[in-house]
């Protein structure tokens, strides 16, 4: 049976959607996570307890785990595994990317001048000290531009500015977020800075690829049919195939081959960002993962239309143990995913119309994956979404409308969370938490 080490930050949906797919292809799975190790194996998986914030610690601890052991192919999933996962594979001489490659991925600042390394199209960027707060007249800022932390996914503190006011606003509610005791358990570099880069316009689209001796394989481009202007950048609907033109799509893919070989990315999934508008392609991010979520659900595979169809999860798993199938064509139908959006910070009480969302044609599925009476933050501060929905029908134009008929039918009661003095600090939360 091929083992499989599988470095994942949570072992939430997505991690049962790949431990499916490998009950299914024969492939032991040994998961890595940063769970607590003071616990002895508490739910029986046997996963290897790490923590991601110190990736060579975290390789060592993996590396004397597995020590005398058969590893044959390893997969991260999210940013934070990916370095852990990269210096792994090169003490087991397991084919993976370079670590400083995965390392140059998790800095959006060292990603930023890469790019501007190699010739690609970025806008100004800079790092900012966010103590004391920045005066953005010193900086040298030109409006609109876009705050963000250096190493947050998920568009989380992302905030557009369009004048001083709105600058400052930004970089205070960005700071009270890295202050916050969430933010600060995670241990990311860097949580005093951020980046400030000129806004560029035009329309965005997500790429889901596949390395393989550092030859991109384009899986799908997905559009986002939603405008991403600000002042925030949750992301909503990914629908595929593109309705961009074919000349279009050939600048994206080749601007995909050129951001992966200027990180010196050469080996498994990747993620990837890109604006398009009249002076070209413009990479925003690059990730070696596949793409988050239960997205990963809108894809599958197959050798042609008469056989059966597999998910991006087994897809990957035949890819990183060289199995037979990991070549195989995305399937012809058009297909999306709404990641459903958070209208505002609040505790979730109720949610109503799910049956009639799930009864629109085209709609394939609804999973809810926020808890009821959990708080859940919007954006900027937020993260996680309320669910995803699922469509598939003849044409992307077709996949959009229901998805957006059934979000329509979807409603969600969220109540302000009472504010609590904190005992110790005597502080209230920040706003927006």
């Amino acid at each position: 049976m091929p083992r499989l080490l599988l470095f994942t930050a949570k072992l939430g949906y997505q991690t049962r959607s790949f431990d499916e797919a490998a009950l299914k292809l024969g492939i032991e799975l040994v998961f890595v996570t940063d769970r607590c190790h003071q616990l002895d194996d508490p739910w029986g998986d046997r996963a290897i307890p790490v923590h991601f914030e110190s990736p060579d610690a975290a390789a060592y601890a993996v590396l004397e785990a597995v020590r005398g052991q058969n590893v044959d192919g390893i997969l991260a999933l999210g940013d934070r595994p990916a370095v852990a996962a990269a210096y792994v594979a090169r003490g087991l001489g397991i084919l993976y990317n370079h670590p400083a490659a995965v390392e140059a991925c998790r800095s959006k600042l060292r990603m930023r001048e890469v790019f501007r390394e190699a010739g690609l199209r970025v806008s100004w960027f800079r790092s900012v000290p966010l103590n004391p707060t920045p005066e953005p007249s010193l900086l040298g800022v030109v409006y609109p531009c876009v705050t963000k932390p250096l190493s947050l996914s998920a568009s989380q503190g992302v905030v557009r500015a369009n004048s001083r006011k709105e600058f400052i606003s930004a970089a205070t509610r960005i700071r009270r977020l890295l202050e916050s005791p969430e933010i600060r358990a995670t241990r990311e570099p860097n949580l005093d800075l951020i980046l400030v880069e000129g806004y560029i316009p035009g329309r965005e689209v997500a790429v889901e690829g596949l390395l393989t001796d550092g030859r991109l394989r384009i899986l799908a481009i997905f559009d986002k049919p939603d405008p991403l202007e600000g002042p925030y950048f949750e992301e909503t609907i990914y629908v595929t195939p593109s309705r961009l033109t074919a000349t279009q799509q050939r600048e994206i893919e080749r601007c995909a081959v050129d951001a992966v070989r200027a990180l010196g990315l050469s080996q498994g999934p990747i993620h990837a960002e890109f604006r398009i508008n009249d002076d070209g392609v413009w990479p925003l991010e690059v990730a070696p993962r596949p793409i988050g979520g239960l997205c990963a659900r809108a894809l599958r595979f197959a050798p042609d239309a008469a056989s059966q169809n597999i998910g991006l999860e087994e897809l990957l798993l035949r890819h990183a143990l060289g199995l037979p199938g990991s070549d195989w064509p995305r399937e012809q139908a058009a297909s999306g995913v709404m990641m459903i959006p958070v209208p505002k910070g609040g505790i979730l009480q109720k949610i109503e119309g799910e049956d009639a969302a799930r009864n629109v044609p085209g709609i394939t599925a609804l999973e809810i994956t926020a808890r009821l009476h959990d708080y859940i933050a919007a954006w900027p501060e937020g993260s996680s979404y309320l669910g995803f929905l699922f469509a598939t029908g003849r044409s992307a134009e077709e996949v959009e409308e229901a998805i957006r008929t059934a979000h329509a039918k979807l409603h969600f009661e969220l109540t302000p969370r009472l504010p609590v003095e904190h005992p110790a600090t005597r502080r209230l939360p920040a706003a927006g938490n």
